[in-house]
């Protein structure tokens, strides 16, 4: 039975850690609000700009998230070290982290480039795929910058600091919101560059908050501590096995999960430019619920790995069932709020009276898979904080690519829902993913509850 009384530390502790990582996400989040508003205004009736923006941010989308799986794999492997007092092999994670992820970032960028040829043959409008290119590429441009900040970022997430990513993302958005005002509209004698001025803010600014978490690593004695364990006999690649052993699993179901909502929003393309741009505003709007998950989640991985680290399993499974109340309430919540305000928040973004009565249809889908987005997220965190990840993929491959896109083309096409049928594959695929991750959970639990006695 459910009694408040046992979990009340429980939440205050997860909420501590995950309030930084929140109002983190919330900076991107409002960076993309503040991209898609400033572009859908820029375009006023004309959907072009924006569908641009959904389309060439989701292509870009499926790899940079692909490489963003593998950097998380640092957090649970830093937070059990830590718990343990190994600074040194944290060290030489950290300096092997730094070299592979920024290596990474640099190929994947070249193949997103290499690709651009390919975004022609996706289906959708070529007016629309003119005008995502510009956009494209200079997303491209910023992921080598991103994966040096998610570098510094991961392994302080292990030692249980969320706070110096909170500064160096509210600054950087900041900074990205000035950039869009120059550059999408042409102010100060800059010429008005629509969505590819989008772009170079979101490229710009993450270069500045790259620096700032830098910055802070060096100049904050605790960490910079870390350094003096540097050296060139560290890096190994029996080490960055170590770290793919963690984030590869991740990373294949990151790329599986976003693929199933890229794939919708390429078939929105199929039903026309209103369809993508109400696409990229009901998405926006959902991933405005999906911050507060994303930060739970996270808060959830520090947690267990600490746990996990400690062998403290009782506090372990307390910590890990305190974030699954924690964004069931929430997610609930989101729900309501996007059923009640289904026709006002779509006229924020755009004037086109299509793609409001679209998006109107789309939040009440959106509405329906979010309590299974929100526990099959935090079930991937707690996961990751125990260390066992490889069965996170199968599951994604089953969840999204055997139930979730063929439900979205069956219900879109086959039975001629249009852009909601598309949306309500979605709660298929997450449903499934939920219970799946929760019975091995489950079954994860009671073991380390035999082995520790």
């Amino acid at each position: 039975m459910y009694v408040f009384s046992k979990y009340k530390d429980q939440y205050k502790a997860n909420l501590r850690l995950a309030l930084p990582v929140m109002l983190t996400q919330l900076g991107q989040i409002l960076t993309q609000l503040a991209d898609n508003l400033m572009v859908g205004r820029y375009g006023g009736e004309d959907p072009i700009p924006l569908a641009a923006v959904s389309f060439g941010g989701s292509v870009f989308f499926i790899l940079f998230i692909t490489a963003i799986g593998i950097a998380l794999g640092m957090t649970p492997i830093v937070g059990e070290l830590f718990a343990q007092g190994d600074r040194k092999r944290s060290a030489g994670l950290l300096q092997n982290g730094i070299l592979f992820y920024t290596l990474l970032g640099i190929v994947v960028s070249l193949v997103q480039l290499a690709a651009i040829p390919l975004l022609y043959h996706l289906g959708q409008p070529t007016e629309v795929v003119d005008a995502a290119i510009p956009y494209y590429r200079m997303l491209v441009f910023s992921l080598p910058f991103v994966m040096l900040f998610f570098a510094f970022k991961q392994f302080l997430e292990g030692v249980g600091n969320t706070k110096a990513e909170l500064a160096a993302t509210i600054i950087a958005n900041i900074a990205n919101v000035g950039f869009n005002w120059l550059f999408i509209y042409g102010h100060w004698g800059f010429s008005a560059m629509g969505a590819e001025g989008a772009g170079l803010g979101t490229l710009l600014s993450r270069g500045i908050a790259t620096l700032l978490i830098i910055g802070y690593f060096y100049y904050q004695p605790r960490y910079r501590e870390y350094f003096q364990y540097f050296s060139t006999r560290n890096y190994s690649w029996a080490v960055v096995r170590r770290l793919l052993h963690i984030g590869l699993p991740i990373s294949l179901q990151m790329f599986l999960e976003t693929s199933a909502f890229v794939g919708t929003g390429i078939m929105m393309g199929w039903l026309g430019k209103e369809a993508i741009s109400a696409h990229q505003i009901a998405i926006t709007l959902g991933n405005c619920a999906f911050m507060i998950v994303l930060s739970i989640g996270a808060a959830t991985t520090i947690r267990v790995s600490h746990c996990y680290g400690k062998r403290n399993i009782p506090e372990l499974s307390s910590a890990a069932h305190a974030s699954l109340h924690l964004v069931l309430v929430w997610n609930a919540f989101a729900a309501l709020m996007f059923i009640l305000f289904r026709h006002q928040i779509p006229t924020l973004f755009t004037s086109n009276t299509e793609v409001i009565a679209i998006t109107a249809e789309l939040m009440i889908f959106a509405a329906l898979y979010q309590l299974s987005d929100g526990l099959q997220n935090v079930s991937i965190g707690i996961l990751r904080g125990i260390q066992d990840v490889k069965i996170i993929m199968p599951i994604a491959f089953v969840a999204y690519w055997l139930l979730n896109i063929p439900a979205s083309y069956l219900f879109g096409f086959t039975f001629g829902m249009g852009p909601s049928g598309l949306f309500l594959g979605f709660s298929f695929g997450l449903s499934a993913a939920a219970v799946l991750l929760l019975f091995r959970i489950h079954r994860n639990l009671k073991i380390l509850r035999a082995r520790v006695g």
